[in-house]
């Protein structure tokens, strides 16, 4: 049986060209060594920074290379110095990736969680009144949701965090290279990346900050990454990742048009179901994510039913060791908790079929249709 993968914001396949570039740069130096083999590695580096800067519109010397995103949000959770002075609280949103939330718990500052609306957009009312004591703080709010591909109005949130003195740190994981990003233009402070959300290898990540920023390591050792990350790059990991990047920037409107084939699928599963909720509808969203419940079910359940129809679906996010539980991000949004129990996402990527999402509306159908027959 031929498997059906929908499950890319958990993780993309491996790209060919990532492939190409990881294998061409195994056999290299150690990109701090001066002779002929460290200088080819700290080329080799150094142009996969630059195209990791073109996916975000950046400059080149603001990417620091991680072992992923956790790494990259941890590090951003560090950052301490804002224009009105050092940083005192942490605002985050609440719906961020427990990567985000579990490090605003142990960074010492105090944090406030940052509500949404029940489309899964930031509550921006809640934001200026978070604001407006002008205590300096650290605004951690994602730029798509990796469970609902809600994206939130950056720019805004960026204007007034900026008016206030503040800084903002932005989870850019799930949206870069599915949506055209500019580090400028949105206003962002810090970004973080992940190589294997855009088809490189698991194992390498990056932090995009203005260049203003001050980013204190938390890796201590050599000068790496201008001081900034300690620890020998991973060149092949790079390579793979600077590859990924530019694929992801050449298919950008190829990946805007899964958009279609996301609407075809949600209309055909509200057809069979008419009683369906899709997480998000309202707001805008990723072209490729679809969030969808329906009472009666069980995410658990359905994710096996599918794993066995040879279907590669998801409960939510795919970052808490392979549980599944109540969504932080639907309870966030006040999903009702007899319907959101059973919920599935699904997320489609660059090899994605129309016949893929058919056969998962034909499944998905059939497995409601016995489970409510058998209530």
């Amino acid at each position: 049986m031929s498997r059906i993968y929908l499950d890319y914001n958990a993780t993309a396949p491996l790209r060919p060209e990532a492939r190409d570039a990881l294998l061409a740069a195994l056999d290299i130096g150690n990109p701090s060594s001066v002779h002929e083999e460290g200088r080819k590695a700290r080329a080799l580096v150094e142009a996969a920074r630059a195209d990791v800067a073109r996916l975000v519109g950046a400059p080149a010397e603001t990417v620091i290379f991680t072992s992923g995103g956790t790494e990259a949000c941890n590090l951003a959770l560090g950052l301490r110095q804002a224009p009105a002075g050092e940083i005192k609280r942490l605002l985050v949103s609440a719906i961020e990736h427990s990567a985000v939330l579990a490090a605003a718990k142990e960074s010492g500052l105090p944090v406030e969680e940052l509500p949404v609306t029940p489309d899964g957009v930031l509550d921006l009312d809640a934001l200026d009144a978070a604001l407006a004591d002008d205590t300096p703080a650290l605004v951690c709010v994602m730029l798509a949701n990796n469970e609902t591909g809600v994206i939130q109005p950056i720019a805004e949130v960026a204007a007034k965090t900026r008016a206030h003195g503040s800084l903002l740190f932005c989870d850019g994981v799930q949206a870069a290279g599915k949506i055209d990003i500019n580090l400028f233009a949105l206003g962002v402070d810090a970004l973080s990346l992940s190589g294997h959300k855009l088809g490189a290898p698991m194992g390498v990540g990056a932090l995009v900050t203005r260049p203003a920023v001050v980013v204190p390591p938390q890796l201590i050792g050599g000068g790496q990454e201008l001081g900034r990350r300690a620890g020998s790059e991973n060149i092949s990991g790079i390579a793979a990742f600077a590859a990924a990047a530019r694929a992801a920037m050449r298919d950008l409107e190829a990946f805007a048009d899964l958009a279609d084939r996301r609407d075809e699928m949600e209309a055909a599963l509200q057809a069979a179901q008419a009683q369906l909720v899709v997480y998000g509808k309202g707001a805008p969203r990723l072209a490729n994510t679809s969030c969808f419940a329906l009472s009666g079910l069980n995410a658990e359940t359905l994710v096996m039913a599918m794993d066995l129809a040879g279907i590669s679906v998801s409960a939510g996010s795919a970052c808490s060791s392979g549980k599944v539980s109540r969504s932080h991000v639907l309870a966030a949004m006040q999903a009702e908790p007899h319907i959101s129990k059973g919920v599935l996402r699904v997320s489609l990527g660059w090899q994605s079929r129309a016949e893929d999402t058919q056969k998962l509306v034909n499944e998905w159908s059939k497995l409601a249709g016995q489970t409510l027959a058998a209530e």
